[in-house]
């Protein structure tokens, strides 16, 4: 695991046993539980949702005369049934996450399905112990999900994108000011993306000793803490190798010595400054479309199914456990097949010679030509 997985970790960590402080103490138990089957992110993200979701329940009658959210004990939670937690699911459609903000917070379908997510997987535990015997949210319906268009670029905007970045063109006199010293660097992480399809984590995460350029693998760390080695073309070696011999010669912040992609302070790049990286370059190069780091993704899967048409393939690349999770990336596929199939099938087979003839302002001459007009 590199050193930015096992920081990321570390962080995490310690923020989770912050919140949990906060949450009831039946909690607790829950998060230990789950511990060895799911990651520190997972355990995270299901502490913030119950955190809002205890917050709820503290303003309605059922917790009548409980001081704080750490006193509310499984007497409570045998009470929750399918309205309340419906009743909740409502109130996160827009509420005021605190008394302390003027901010009102919107979750729309895809935030509701993951905090009931986080409130079903709590009391499933509790259920399985034995320690309620009412789980009212297995009852409760899960918020339908839309798709949601898939955007990516097309080959033409992809390669006006890697020019946009290497030549600078249509920044602003002040980005054009960064650009000259870090050209380089911003060739090296969009051709990445475009050449691999890994995630902006998996990216940012890089080590010097990572990339081995013998066999043209870097070595990242996927969801779930699992490392992997991905395979890069001819085109994304030279992207990296360039960017190489400048990282060499720069002298990285004490703690981010080996970190690969370094900003301008000379720490290791952030997530959000990578966001923000190609967001830059895409409203040039694409102004129409939102392209972020997962688009780029997304554009590598679409590429990678047209050139081989195979998605158990393209789904061991990106690193999806689930085929079906691959399947969304192709939507264009989908299209460009109906389309495909809309020419193949022909009525008659002489279609051309039915058209209607053109008009050429001259009468046309009946078959039969003693037949009367």
């Amino acid at each position: 695991m590199s050193d930015y997985s096992v920081e990321k970790k570390k962080k995490y960590t310690v923020k989770l046993r912050e919140l949990i402080l906060e949450l009831p103490k039946c909690c607790t138990d829950f998060f230990r539980g789950i511990e060895l089957t799911t990651g520190v992110m997972t355990r995270y993200g299901y502490a913030v949702d119950l955190r809002t979701f205890f917050t709820y329940l503290m303003g309605t009658d059922l917790c009548a005369g409980i001081d704080s959210m750490r006193s509310i004990g499984y007497d409570i939670l045998e009470q929750v049934d399918q309205v309340c937690i419906e009743c909740f699911l409502e109130y996160v459609s827009l509420y005021q996450p605190s008394d302390e903000s003027d901010e009102l917070v919107i979750n729309g379908e895809r935030a509701k399905a993951r905090k009931l997510s986080a409130i079903r997987a709590l009391f499933k535990y509790l259920y399985k112990k034995e320690r309620i015997i009412n789980n009212a949210p297995a009852l409760v319906d899960t918020p339908k999900l839309h798709e949601k268009p898939i955007i990516r670029l097309e080959p033409d905007e992809m390669a006006k994108l890697l020019d946009t970045v290497e030549s600078g063109d249509g920044l602003t006199e002040r980005q054009k000011i960064y650009h000259q010293s870090n050209s380089v660097r911003d060739t090296a992480i969009i051709t990445l993306f475009l050449g691999t399809g890994m995630r902006i984590s998996e990216l940012v995460g890089i080590d010097l000793d990572d990339l081995n350029f013998m066999s043209n693998e870097v070595r990242i760390t996927r969801k779930g803490g699992n490392e992997e080695q991905v395979v890069f073309g001819s085109d994304v070696r030279h992207a990296l190798l360039e960017y190489m011999v400048y990282r060499e010669s720069v002298i990285p912040a004490e703690g981010h010595e080996k970190a690969f992609f370094l900003s301008m302070q000379k720490k290791r790049m952030s997530v959000r400054s990578v966001e923000i990286l190609v967001k830059k370059y895409a409203k040039i190069a694409a102004p129409l479309k939102k392209i972020s780091p997962h688009k780029l993704r997304s554009t590598y899967g679409t590429m990678l199914y047209r050139e081989t048409g195979d998605i158990y393939l393209v789904a061991d690349v990106l690193g999806h456990k689930d085929v079906n999770t691959t399947r969304k990336h192709y939507a264009a596929m989908s299209e460009d097949r109906r389309r495909l199939a809309a020419e193949v099938i022909k009525l008659r087979d002489d279609s051309p010679a039915h058209d209607f003839p053109k008009d050429t302002g001259k009468d046309i001459p009946p078959e039969n030509p003693d037949a009367e007009e």
